[in-house]
């Protein structure tokens, strides 16, 4: 298993505090009954959404990709771009943003887009992914409109695999060639349930998960 960074398990501390992160028996849409869940909306406080911007600009510096400019799709992308983007300022990075409506506006300046205009190498910023279409219907919209998807940035990666056997991030590396990073993995959550001194049982449960259904 991979070391695990005080970026994620710091990430995942806030997560927990807000009830972000939570263990226990969850169906997800695939059908799959996962000993964890992960919901960012929880995280919905001023200082929650500085700490966890905080968590997205130190992943994304740490990743290497080279980027001119963030995309947040709607909807729960929007916040996370604009502070992400506040984050990085922070930093002494001023980087523009962009995100989109979900559908065209018919009156005013009209189109999808809202914000900056799109810079030529583009960085998405969202939550999880879970079957990647939202994601995959970004960089649609980025390309068409004459830009290269620089990366993929979301909070958790659940390194689960997909019908294809594999993950979403690693299906977009691979099928697209876009450089993927997220500021913590479930092998990740698998350390902070230790080291926060979660019961046995919830700890097993979650490393029989991931054996079941995480990537090889």
């Amino acid at each position: 298993m991979p070391a695990a960074t005080d970026t994620s398990q710091d990430f995942l501390a806030l997560a927990d505090e807000y009830s972000a992160l939570k263990f226990g028996e969850f169906t997800l849409k695939s059908g799959r009954v996962s000993p964890y869940f992960f919901n960012m909306g929880e995280i919905a406080s001023g200082a929650g959404m500085k700490r966890l911007a905080a968590g997205y600009a130190a992943a994304l510096a740490a990743s290497g990709i080279a980027y001119d400019s963030l995309f947040g799709p709607a909807y729960k992308g929007i916040p996370l771009v604009a502070t992400v983007a506040c984050a990085l300022a922070d930093h002494g990075r001023d980087v523009p943003f962009t995100y989109n409506r979900k559908e065209a506006k018919d009156h005013g300046e009209g189109g999808t887009l809202v914000g900056a205009p799109l810079g030529r190498r583009v960085v998405i910023v969202d939550d999880v992914i879970t079957a990647g279409t939202a994601v995959r219907e970004a960089i649609d919209l980025i390309r068409a409109a004459g830009s290269e998807v620089a990366g993929v940035l979301i909070a958790l990666d659940r390194r689960e695999r997909g019908s294809d056997d594999r993950s979403p991030l690693a299906a977009l590396a691979e099928d697209e060639g876009i450089p993927t990073t997220a500021v913590a993995t479930l092998d990740d959550v698998i350390i902070y349930a230790e080291r926060a001194g979660l019961d046995i049982d919830t700890r097993l449960a979650v490393q029989a998960y991931r054996d079941a259904y995480g990537v090889r």
